[in-house]
């Protein structure tokens, strides 16, 4: 399900929630893991975390690189009619570079080659995906790729395509519930050269797909607590944040030494989350203008931006593009993550509680990128 923390700020949040519902109500598969916090005055910045303390936090502040040369594709269902316009307003109010279709920067794509119908609540989705990738890796070009619905060939087929216009880096902020025949649809993520990365949901404990896919770079929530500068303080796990052991995909090779169902634990790694924690983001037509968001919606791209950094650097150093970085991932993790040791996504028992080493609440933790980069580009 969506979730939407409501305030009494009038008919935008009641708006934001029946569009929400109204995505599930007309039999999509996938939703987007998004909490929404609306602002008093959506024609002012929200709070949250800025790209700049985030940036900070996760140790990115230090890295010269920001990703050029590299295309980040975010795949959303429905159309945004104001993507390219809201990202102009979030890149001019954080002094990021401009990112738009004249410079090159951006692109939007129809997956199925037509305009789809527009959907509020998947308008403010991409406009998270879009604004947050690029505030990590503002060198990076972005790809807003729409699928037709939010039924799972359709987005299936928008990763293709998205492979097809040279992206790099996928970010997927969407879950639906694993089925039965998932494995056969793990083939749209094993591509040379392309890292695809997927939010594992908002539900509390329990897995999606295509987070569980075993190609897929799965993508937890935290709370994640900066100083006014935003050096990190603090981080626990968050209670929304999904995760677990997946019903029909064999854990990996690369988990082995993480964890020890025989399933595919999900997810890999983390990222800030929490609503109370979020980030700003601009949706004219999502949020009527600025919101405070949260959710796992917030991590995928954020990671993408990571990823595409670290391309960046492995090109510049003359090596390819990483394909499932999960193989890197994992060697280094007490070394370069912030490990979360503390807080639940549920009453399950260990499997709903974040702890030493891997769990399946954070994964192997948040990244400590000026380690965890320099280590990406080392690897083979």
């Amino acid at each position: 399900m969506k979730h939407i923390r409501l305030f009494s700020f009038g008919m935008l949040a009641v708006l934001l929630a029946a569009a929400l519902t109204s995505v599930a109500r007309a039999g999509d598969w996938a939703h987007p893991p998004i909490v929404v916090l609306p602002s008093p005055d959506v024609n002012r910045v929200a709070g949250g975390i800025t790209p700049s303390q985030m940036r900070t936090a996760y140790g990115l502040a230090g890295i010269t690189n920001q990703g050029a040369g590299q295309t980040i594709a975010l795949i959303d269902a429905y159309d945004n009619p104001n993507a390219e316009t809201d990202l102009g307003v979030f890149t001019t109010q954080f002094s990021l570079p401009a990112c738009t279709t004249a410079n090159g920067c951006f692109k939007k794509i129809y997956a199925s080659g037509t305009k789809p119908a527009t959907n509020v609540g998947w308008s403010g989705e991409s406009s998270l995906d879009i604004e947050w990738s690029y505030a990590i890796a503002p060198k990076a070009k972005i790809i807003l790729v729409e699928a037709k619905s939010a039924n799972n060939n359709p987005l299936w087929h928008a990763v293709d395509v998205a492979v097809q216009n040279g992206a790099t880096v996928v970010s997927m902020s969407f879950s639906g519930g694993e089925y039965s025949g998932e494995v056969s649809s793990d083939s749209h993520f094993n591509v040379t050269g392309v890292t695809f990365l997927a939010s594992s949901g908002d539900g509390s404990h329990g897995v999606s797909y295509p987070a569980a896919s075993p190609y897929v770079v799965a993508v937890g929530g935290t709370t994640l607590h900066v100083s006014g500068t935003g050096v990190w303080q603090s981080e626990t796990a968050w209670s929304g944040s999904g995760g677990g052991a997946s019903k029909y995909e064999s854990e990996p090779s690369y988990q082995a030494s993480a964890q020890t169902t025989g399933k595919r634990g999900v997810p890999d790694v983390a990222w800030d989350a929490n609503p109370s924690t979020g980030v700003p983001v601009y949706s004219k037509t999502g949020f009527g203008g600025w919101a405070e968001v949260g959710g796992t919606s917030v991590s995928s791209p954020s990671w993408a931006g990571l990823i595409a950094i670290a391309n960046s650097s492995r090109v510049a150093a003359g090596k390819t593009n990483l394909t499932q970085p999960q193989f890197d991932l994992y060697p280094d993790a007490e070394t370069d993550y912030h490990d979360i040791t503390s807080g639940s996504n549920g009453s399950c028992g260990a499997e709903c509680n974040a702890g030493p080493g891997y769990d399946f609440v954070t994964g192997i933790g948040s990244p400590k990128a000026n380690l965890l980069i320099p280590a990406l580009v080392a690897a083979p």
